[in-house]
């Protein structure tokens, strides 16, 4: 169980992380993943959160976040995973209220069929609920659910959830070009978003490096027709977010390395970025090229830009880190 961040958030601001789900367990396989392919394909809800430990683990980041005069608008529930497999989420979500910061949670809604499922996403103050498709095969293709998920049942529970939730609700739809940019999904996709009636419907295009070589943005004319034609069916606001962040939003603590890592874990950076982090933080450049060597991280191209993010196979990632921050 990490904490890291603030972070920039495309929809949330400043957003300090949580990342409570062991690295890459999920229920979907998506395609466009920018943190690789999934490793433990499950629905299952076990125990991974200790509320009380992630309350302290909170209170320590908010208070070296506060002491250098940053803010931070969201605690966000965004592991690299699905966070809605932790049955303990709603008690993390109620633990953590006492520090009256809005909590969000970022969830693929493959579980939202789920009456517990929905009890825990009630207690956070923003649900973010994927709609990446609203047909059976495009479903198959772009997400690549476990074997045992309905589709039926997840439209209909997101539904039902979005009639009883209270919070701010939106939805988030991930475009790949030739798969979900099609005006035949686009419509269906539409019209099932128009059902749930979120606050705000967002659309996302990969800007990192996806999961598989095969996944591209749409173009710049097609994003604004899937956009008009979301808001014109679904008759709900439209936010399309295709930028990056920059070096600035970011913070790090007093162990940079440790910080770096677990930004990396769930969120890869851009090479430019990464060199003013590292530069502007006090670290030696070397350090990055000691990470890639002892494969810390990894390194891979997208859209004629390098990103890197933590290697979530290295068993002793954090053990390795400190003692290239001791002997760096």
């Amino acid at each position: 169980m990490e904490v890291f961040g603030p972070v920039p958030s495309r929809r949330l601001g400043q957003s300090l992380g949580i990342n409570h789900i062991p690295p890459k367990t999920c229920s979907y396989a998506c395609i466009y993943c920018q943190l690789g392919q999934t490793q433990n394909l499950s629905v299952s809800r076990n125990i991974y959160t200790d509320p009380e430990m992630l309350r302290r683990q909170v209170n320590q980041k908010l208070g070296q976040v506060r002491a250098s005069g940053q803010t931070v608008d969201y605690l966000t529930f965004v592991p690299d995973g699905e966070p809605t497999l932790d049955s303990r989420l709603g008690q993390a979500i109620r633990q953590l209220k006492v520090y009256k910061t809005p909590i969000a949670v970022i969830s693929n809604a493959s579980l939202i069929w789920r009456e517990d499922v929905q009890d825990d996403l009630a207690e956070a103050d923003w649900v973010s609920l994927k709609v990446d498709a609203a047909t059976e095969r495009l479903w198959k293709r772009i997400n690549r659910p476990h074997r045992s998920l309905q589709l039926p049942a997840i439209l209909t529970g997101s539904e039902r959830f979005a009639r009883r939730y209270s919070g701010c609700l939106v939805t988030e739809t991930m475009l790949v070009a030739g798969y979900n940019d099609e005006p035949e999904q686009v419509e269906a996709i539409a019209r099932q978003i128009g059902r749930i009636r979120p606050k705000t419907a967002y659309l996302l295009v990969p800007t990192r490096p996806p999961a598989e070589s095969y996944v591209h943005k749409p173009t710049l004319e097609r994003l604004r027709m899937v956009g008009r034609t979301i808001a014109a069916i679904a008759d709900v606001p439209v936010s399309i977010t295709d930028q990056d962040e920059n070096a600035a939003d970011f913070f790090f603590g007093q162990n940079v390395l440790i910080d770096l890592l677990q930004t990396l874990a769930v969120h890869p950076v851009r090479e430019d970025v990464m060199q003013i982090l590292i530069t502007e933080r006090g670290l030696d450049p070397i350090v990055l090229n000691r990470l890639l060597e002892q494969k810390l991280i990894l390194s891979s191209v997208y859209d004629g830009r390098t990103y890197y993010r933590k290697n979530i196979q290295a068993e002793e990632a954090r053990h390795m880190a400190d003692d290239l921050h001791e002997n760096g």
